[in-house]
């Protein structure tokens, strides 16, 4: 093997429609000069969504991270929500930013989501939510954590980032919880360069939520509630149009990459890979392995410093752990002891590169590097 290949391979790669396409709906943007404040594409691309998604209600956001900011803010939660340390760090900021105290919660071995079964012992009279994560786009276990809630009387949000198009039993998972709240950031399956989406199960929340987004206005004279801007404009809305257009496509080409991977790893020992999960309908937005050192006879991080050799750009989702940034590792529940599965997954995950324009020879040479570099 050359040191090395010609192609660069990163952790992901954005879709894009066909650029004359796009050209044409800008070209309408330009004549009506109607660039945002819920203009017809922005207004089109609700629908459509929900249509897809076989949701009753979305509103449009410019990210997810707004988006999320404004469904704890819809729901009015205050006081502490249990959450996982093991997601991207907006998740907790966005509690950080409504005044909320995270609780982190240790995560499932299997599933590498939110530990059902531990939620119930971190409960306070301060708890009013909880936040899980959809973590690579795997199913939480929704019935575990409804039924919790149902008892304590708790909101639950779904960090939904990774689950676009997701579905368990032939539903989408966007239907569980109170709000579920999606990412279309470039580095999505769905994108719409930035952009995010909270789906919301009735209309009168989706109301709230849509004057939220834009400074509490409910007419031109009566502002309801202290909003902020977080309004879709129309050239991302556009953009999203054509992106839903061939989604599946894509989701079929990456199923084929995942199913690569899965074949040529699984003889690999010290080398764990995830299955789909019964009844799920997987985006493949993802594609973690588990390092296991001691039988793989090289560290995670030995690897992937190795692999950037081969222009082989893989990324450690999610290390560090939330709970041991600067901002969080002072809570009591962000202590290691009360976290030993986040950590020791957070020491050994890697995510390998998955895009739908990645070729079967594209994972055969990554795949053949690793075994190269430790010796299979």
């Amino acid at each position: 093997m050359d040191r090395g290949s010609e192609k660069r391979y990163y952790v992901t790669k954005p879709t894009l429609p066909p650029l004359d396409k796009f050209t044409r709906l800008l070209e309408d943007i330009w004549n009506t000069k109607i660039l945002t404040n819920n203009g017809k594409y922005h207004q089109d691309l609700e629908r459509q969504l929900c249509k897809y998604l076989g949701v009753s209600h979305c509103s449009l956001f410019a990210n997810g991270t707004l988006a999320l900011t404004v469904a704890l803010q819809a729901l009015r939660i205050t006081g502490e929500v249990i959450t996982t340390p093991f997601s991207f760090v907006a998740t907790a900021h966005a509690l950080y930013w409504n005044g909320i105290t995270p609780v982190f919660c240790d995560i499932d071995e299997e599933t590498l989501n939110v530990d059902a079964q531990r939620i119930e012992s971190l409960i306070t009279p301060k708890t009013t939510a909880i936040l899980p994560v959809h973590v690579y786009g795997h199913p939480c276990d929704v019935e575990s954590i409804a039924h919790i809630s149902d008892i304590y009387g708790l909101k639950v949000i779904y960090d939904a980032a990774h689950a676009f198009g997701v579905k368990k039993n032939g539903e989408s998972i966007l239907r569980h919880g109170d709000l579920s709240v999606l990412s279309f950031h470039a580095t999505k399956v769905f994108n719409t360069a930035e952009g995010g989406a909270i789906i919301a199960l009735d209309e009168k929340l989706k109301q709230r939520i849509d004057f939220l987004k834009n400074f509490g206005f409910a007419d031109e004279v009566t502002v309801v509630a202290p909003g902020i801007n977080a309004k879709m404009n129309e050239i991302q809305a556009a953009l999203g149009l054509l992106q839903l257009i061939d989604f599946n496509d894509g989701n079929e080409r990456r199923k084929k990459v995942a199913n690569c991977y899965t074949s040529l790893l699984e003889r690999a020992e010290g080398i764990r890979v995830f299955s789909e999960g019964e009844s799920v309908e997987h985006n493949y937005s993802y594609y973690p392995i588990l390092i296991d050192s001691n039988k793989l006879g090289m560290s995670r991080d030995a690897l992937y410093e190795r692999l950037k050799e081969f222009n082989i750009f893989t990324r450690r989702y999610f290390y560090p752990l939330i709970s041991s940034f600067p901002a969080y590792r002072g809570l009591p529940s962000a202590a290691f002891d009360n976290l030993p599965v986040a950590n020791r997954i957070a020491n050994q995950v890697l995510c390998l590169p998955i895009y739908s324009d990645l070729e079967v020879s594209d994972v055969e040479f990554i795949v053949d590097t690793i075994f190269k570099i430790v010796g299979v």
